[in-house]
């Protein structure tokens, strides 16, 4: 179980690494994944803070992990779905799918809240 804990929780910061990396270097097109599609004449500062503060809880989720462990990062975890049961609520308020807000945002708090709970019980 200590294996896949760690690897969930690895896998789970990386991942937040890369859509704040796609939110920098392709905004409309990570924009349009979220489940909100951003004006193409706009937007484009906050879609940069978007990926900036998600680049960067990627990088404390890994430090976390690999510098004050499995229960630091456990916590860290069980804070951080509160972004996806946000997004969830953003997307349903602002025109996307219920298919987005359920199915990649909810989802996703979902599986953070079972890698908080792996890494609690490590």
């Amino acid at each position: 179980m200590t294996a896949t804990a760690y690897t969930l929780a690895a896998v789970l910061d990386v991942f937040v690494l890369f859509i704040g990396a796609r939110f920098l270097l392709q905004p409309h097109p990570a924009a349009a994944g979220y489940g909100v599609p951003a004006r193409p004449a706009g937007d484009a500062a906050y879609l940069a803070v978007k990926g900036l503060r998600d680049a960067v809880s990627g990088v404390m989720g890994l430090a976390l992990l690999a510098f004050a462990g499995a229960h630091a990062e456990a916590w860290f975890m069980l804070a951080v779905a509160l972004v996806p049961l946000g997004d969830t609520a953003i997307v349903l308020r602002h025109g996307g799918t219920k298919a987005a807000a359920f199915g990649i945002h909810f989802a996703t708090a979902v599986v953070v809240l079972a890698g908080a709970a792996l890494l609690f019980a490590v």
